[in-house]
């Protein structure tokens, strides 16, 4: 992709909207200079913000609205009323072509529901999921689903390996990405009807996916994969649970380093090791959940984040648009979809 990118912002979603907003986007201008902005929302509110960044001004746009979609807002209600709220108007934006991506720290079960109805799923793809990535041993993963699909068939989890394995070739920058799916165990007869279905069709010679295999739960970390396939509730809970026991680790060590006088001079000796493990764990750095699936770039910040996390959001979108992901997603899925019609074909043959 040549030529200006042009990013639309939600600039009124997240807890400290405008101004994390607006300071993000500069941030990921130094960045991505080839970027363009446009921010929907109070313009009396982002029009001071924005005249303080003189490098970000010319290349922003403001698009005035009073409507803004609320944390709390129910996904039905927001679609049916906030047709001209700051989030849809972002994403009318990408649907119309005014825009290559759209970036939002606001209500996200709003934002799928909006996302869905106005930018529409890819051909071939039945369910968007959410998918986004984590540090591990060995790097960073991408792990997908993460709550969009409580549900999923075998067909389903193929699509979100497809999607998966693009994203890490496009976000993560891997040329030939492993790609597990996640399991109670490694054993060929272990998990449901769907894990089992999904793990044959990826298996099968000519699929595009460079299939790992099965992983279970203790795995995620380690980086055995670079991309964990699931089902939403599954992806939900595991992606919670590992969040809550990082929360744990860095309470416990606190405390470990409170303990005695002893402990606090520890503490100043591993201060330097302690800054490195702190900035490896710090949640900004992977911040951008991205609905896979649709025919455009939506991607959801976490709507408690800072400016700097706002700018990996963005980071995220501009590098699908760079590298294409709309594109390969599409060739991917004819190429999957050849491999399932072939054994059809041949059975109609033999009849």
């Amino acid at each position: 992709m040549s030529g200006r990118i042009v990013v639309a912002l939600d600039a009124m979603g997240g807890d400290s909207a405008p101004d994390m907003v607006v300071k993000g986007a500069a941030i990921a201008l130094q960045r991505f200079p080839q970027c363009d902005f446009m921010f929907f929302g109070a313009e009396p509110r982002i029009r001071p913000l924005l005249d303080k960044q003189h490098a970000l001004t010319a290349h922003s746009t403001i698009q005035h609205t009073d409507d803004v979609v609320t944390g709390d807002a129910k996904p039905s209600t927001a679609l049916r009323t906030g047709r001209n709220s700051s989030m849809r108007l972002a994403l009318d934006a990408v649907a119309a072509g005014q825009a290559a991506c759209a970036i939002s720290a606001g209500n996200t079960g709003a934002l799928m529901a909006m996302a869905k109805f106005a930018l529409k799923t890819l051909p071939g793809i039945d369910r968007p999921a959410i998918a986004s990535f984590f540090p591990t041993m060995r790097g960073e993963s991408v792990m997908l689903d993460l709550g969009a699909n409580v549900e999923c068939d075998a067909e389903n989890l193929v699509q979100f390996a497809l999607m998966g394995e693009v994203f890490a070739r496009t976000v993560l920058g891997l040329a030939r990405p492993t790609v597990a799916l996640l399991n109670i165990g490694s054993e060929e007869l272990k998990g449901n009807d769907a894990v089992r279905g999904a793990a044959l069709r990826l298996r099968a010679p000519g699929s595009p996916i460079n299939f790992h295999g099965y992983v279970e739960g203790d795995e995620i970390g380690a980086g055995v994969a670079d991309v964990i396939v699931t089902d939403g509730f599954t992806g939900n809970v595991a992606v919670k649970t590992a969040e809550g026991t990082v929360k744990l680790f860095i309470d416990f060590l606190r405390s470990a380093f409170r303990h005695s006088l002893m402990a606090r001079l520890g503490y100043v000796f591993a201060k330097p090791a302690l800054a490195k493990l702190r900035e490896r764990l710090d949640v900004r750095r992977y911040n951008g959940a991205v609905f896979l699936g649709l025919d455009g770039i939506a991607v959801k910040s976490h709507g408690g984040t800072d400016q700097e996390g706002f700018a990996s959001a963005i980071g995220v979108g501009v590098d699908m648009c760079i590298n294409g992901f709309l594109e390969k997603i599409r060739d991917d899925v004819a190429r999957m979809s050849a491999i399932a019609e072939a054994p059809e074909k041949t059975q109609s043959a033999v009849s």
